[in-house]
């Protein structure tokens, strides 16, 4: 008898425990970006955080970035966060062809100006893209905190990351992608030399200017404007990658207006080949002294791409040459 009693308690507490609603889903307490500090680098063409790691939530999930605050004040974040800025960009399905875009005014029939804010938030994959508007951002750390909504439920994850707008350095802005270097003689017999050293500086946010310059060991430059740099034949120079303004050949360097970046914007393909970003120049021989290699003119190939529009000063710097008066 006592053992049917039991038993029925147990068949009970089975039905009633089988009647409560198990809730669908789930929605972790841990969802994170990898990295918890995110950055703005200010004027970019695209800044772009992880997606969200939801740590084995319940997809979809809905994002919403909510209370974004001065790090340091807890002040509500500067208007510039959400306000609608002017950016030029290329139309849709637009895009550029260097061969046929030859002008301004040919570039600017695939461009159109574009109301966006600086900061646009992916409400499905938690992504945080900042884009040449953020140029107008103030530079500092702010804090958000996120809701998470899913079939579960919501949550609220307080102080989620952080977003520090900082100005882009010179390895956000520029990026070199090859050096190398020859010795020539009359007869074009090649001898391999020290590749070039290649540094970057921006010195204005005004314009989209390369200022491109050749030195010898001893810092001192050719001359662009006396025939001390020439261009090499059919390959890629300059005007090859953009073909909107003149190239100026001064007395110091050889200058591009290049109006658009990332200046190349695209890699140079001719003939089945892939020239990418290359630029050939040359340094007749009656200018330069190679060390070891007399009488032998010098032909640096570099290639880089800047990445935003400003003026840069580019050197080129031969450090096995002396550059003969």
């Amino acid at each position: 008898m006592r053992n049917k009693i039991l038993l029925g308690i147990i068949a009970a507490a089975a039905i009633v425990i089988g009647c409560k609603k198990i809730r669908e889903g789930f929605l972790s307490d841990t969802i994170r970006y990898k990295d918890r500090v995110l950055y703005a680098k200010r004027g970019m063409a695209l800044t772009m955080s992880d997606a969200i790691n939801s740590d084995g939530s319940t997809p979809p999930i809905h994002f919403e970035l909510q209370n974004l605050r001065n790090k340091q004040t807890g002040e509500p974040a500067p208007a510039a966060f959400f306000t609608e800025y002017e950016v030029l960009v290329f139309k849709e399905g637009e895009v550029f062809i260097a061969e046929q875009d030859t002008t301004v005014e040919l570039l600017n029939k695939k461009r159109e100006l574009k109301k966006i804010t600086p900061m646009v938030f992916n409400e499905v994959s938690g992504q945080l893209v900042f884009n040449r508007a953020s140029a107008n951002l103030p530079l500092g750390e702010y804090t958000f905190d996120l809701e998470a909504r899913n079939v579960w439920g919501s949550k609220s994850y307080p102080d989620f990351a952080d977003i520090h707008v900082v100005e882009p350095s010179t390895s956000d802005v520029f990026e070199l992608t090859y050096t190398a270097a020859t010795g020539s003689n009359t007869s074009e017999v090649f001898t391999g030399i020290k590749a070039p050293v290649v540094t970057a500086k921006k010195i204005s946010n005004e314009g989209a200017r390369v200022i491109l310059k050749y030195v010898d060991k001893n810092g001192r430059a050719f001359d662009p404007s006396k025939g001390q740099i020439i261009k090499r034949g059919d390959r890629p120079f300059f005007e090859t990658h953009a073909k909107f303004n003149p190239v100026i050949y001064s007395d110091t360097a050889v200058i591009c207006d290049f109006e658009v970046a990332p200046f190349p914007l695209q890699k140079y393909i001719a003939g089945g080949t892939d020239w990418g970003y290359l630029l050939y120049y040359r340094i007749p021989r009656q200018f330069i002294n190679i060390d070891g290699l007399p009488d032998n003119n010098a032909n640096p190939v570099v290639a880089f791409q800047i990445k935003m529009e400003g003026t840069y000063v580019v050197e080129v710097k031969l450090t096995d040459a002396t550059r003969i008066d």
